[in-house]
């Protein structure tokens, strides 16, 4: 596969990751906003389909992270194989983690099921089970760590190489790098101030978007082009 059909599979995938990332999120939102517990499953169980829906997306979010390790690592390895090689681990690692919130929602969709009618488990085989599946998981999902390092690593490759304009490039490095270093702080409970929740992602959105766009109208730069950029630079 050409460098440049790597970049338009890219564009393709990034844009698709964003969108359904954010799906998911509004998805599962609508499926568990209720007060406590008890309401919470019974919601969940008026809801199913959303979590089914949200089951799928985890899905194909995975094997867009795959898609987008493979093509990043096409581009960026004539730069620097063993970082590109690291990056495209992180991204892999980011794919196979975030699967494993399925688990989880089957496990809830099964609960909500069960929990009525003549098949209802006992009171209190109920209650821990609930307590269980909806009890809070990390601050930070661990696959996210590996997307930021992944995303930081790719990005200084596409500056390094001048393969597309530097300022997206920077922008990626920024972005991905504030991830690297804020995530997991915030998963071992450190605090860090207004870098949190949604705030910290939306330059990575940006970046993600601009990059996307980029790679679909204009591509990378040729080897010969992006080595002479490097080099004046």
């Amino acid at each position: 596969m050409t460098r440049s059909t790597s970049a338009r599979i890219a564009g393709v995938t990034f844009l698709f990751y964003s969108a359904i990332g954010i799906c998911s999120e509004l998805l599962m939102h609508r499926a568990t906003n209720a007060d406590g517990d008890v309401a919470t499953l019974a919601r969940i169980g008026e809801h199913a389909t959303d979590v089914r829906l949200t089951i799928l997306i985890v899905l194909l979010e995975s094997f867009f992270a795959l898609v987008l390790a493979v093509t990043l690592y096409g581009i960026t390895r004539d730069q620097d194989l063993e970082l590109a090689t690291l990056a495209l681990a992180c991204r892999v690692a980011e794919g196979v983690l975030g699967t494993l919130s399925i688990p989880g929602y089957l496990g809830l969709l099964w609960l909500a099921k069960v929990g009525v009618g003549s098949a209802a488990l006992d009171v209190a085989t109920t209650n821990a089970l609930r307590t269980f599946l909806l009890m809070p998981g990390p601050s930070v999902p661990v696959s996210a760590i590996f997307f930021a390092v992944g995303s930081t690593l790719f990005s200084y490759l596409l500056l390094r190489g001048r393969m597309v304009p530097v300022s997206i490039a920077w922008l990626g490095v920024f972005a991905s790098s504030l991830l690297a270093v804020t995530l997991p702080l915030q998963l071992a409970g450190f605090s860090t101030g207004p870098l949190a929740g949604y705030y910290q992602w939306l330059p990575a959105l940006a970046f993600q978007t601009v990059l996307a766009l980029w790679l679909l109208v204009k591509g990378v730069a040729p080897r010969g082009e992006a080595l002479t950029a490097a080099t004046a630079a």
